[in-house]
């Protein structure tokens, strides 16, 4: 999995942070156009929200109807929310926001801090499911999280707007429809890719196989290099390569928002022995303005993927 370095991870939270203070502390034409923007949406009698991707974005606007006006800090597939540095407009949407959704478990850490640092209430997807710093951050591709999520982002819109808790809730319940027929289809899948053994040039979907009952046989050397932040050694690209060749993993799941040289190396060697390869990126891509049916679309590439 590639996690934004420890040194531009720390720039991201301090340019966030100093952007608060100076709205604060200076009331700034900034901050003073922010208030507008707040009193307009207050006027409109809908729950401002900010969201930090948006993928939890399209979901806070589902269960909010027309109730909600969200903004998502992140909408694009070629900049990871690991590398991302807000701008003072994007710093300055948390401080006028209601609700606040962001991700968690250091995936965007410049979105927590910027909402940690407002009125707005919270949700933070990976604490829904105990999923904290050092965990694979890509939650949204877990049932538990989104399921989790949800009831979370519903509690605060009925906190922000208990005059409408009835709608919240309604707007729940069709959620959770949706994502249980999203369930099903995992399920029906996972009888065709139980135990199937796959490896991932990253490990961006590995909730998403997990719950496909799959095995992830992505080799050691390799895994354990993208967990810690490093560049993979020739041997470990090589041993991908040969395990590749060998045919023991039956799918190749590719992050093609990561491409790179190496990935290249991994792709053509898997092409080369007729290895499916799986091809997704981290970010919800624009063809798509639901998560659930971004998700859908994913499981039915991995069913088409089965040997």
């Amino acid at each position: 999995m590639s996690i934004m370095s420890n040194a531009k991870r720390a720039l991201a939270i301090a340019a966030a942070s100093a952007t608060l203070f100076s709205m604060a502390a200076c009331g700034s034409s900034n901050a003073a156009g922010s208030k507008s923007d707040s009193s307009s949406a207050a006027s409109s009698g809908k729950i401002e929200v900010v969201a930090s991707i948006n993928q939890w974005g399209s979901m806070a606007k589902d269960l909010g109807g027309s109730n909600v006006e969200v903004t998502n800090i992140m909408t694009k597939t070629n900049v990871e929310a690991h590398d991302y540095e807000p701008t003072s407009q994007d710093v300055a949407k948390f401080g006028t926001a209601k609700v606040a959704v962001v991700n968690g478990a250091d995936y965007d850490p410049w979105a927590t801090k910027a909402a940690q640092s407002t009125k707005a209430t919270l949700v933070t997807a990976a604490e829904t499911a105990g999923i904290k710093e050092g965990d694979n951050p890509h939650v949204w591709f877990s049932a538990k999280v989104r399921s989790n999520t949800a009831d979370a982002i519903t509690a605060a819109y009925q906190k922000a707007d208990p005059s409408h808790k009835d709608d919240y809730a309604k707007f729940n319940k069709d959620w959770h429809a949706k994502e249980d027929q999203l369930e099903s289809k995992i399920k029906d899948t996972s009888s065709k890719t139980e135990n199937l053994p796959y490896a991932a040039t990253e490990s961006v979907a590995w909730y998403l196989a997990d719950d496909l009952k799959m095995t992830d046989a992505t080799p050691k050397g390799y895994a354990q290099a993208s967990a810690n932040e490093s560049e993979p050694t020739p041997a470990d690209i090589k041993d991908f390569q040969d395990t590749l060749k060998a045919g023991s993993i039956k799918m190749l799941v590719f992050n093609s928002q990561e491409a790179n040289s190496t990935t290249d190396q991994i792709t053509g060697a898997a092409k080369d022995a007729n290895v499916p390869i799986v091809e997704l990126t981290e970010q919800m891509p624009k063809q798509y303005t639901n998560l659930l049916d971004w998700m859908s679309a994913l499981v039915d590439q991995f069913a088409a993927a089965v040997k």
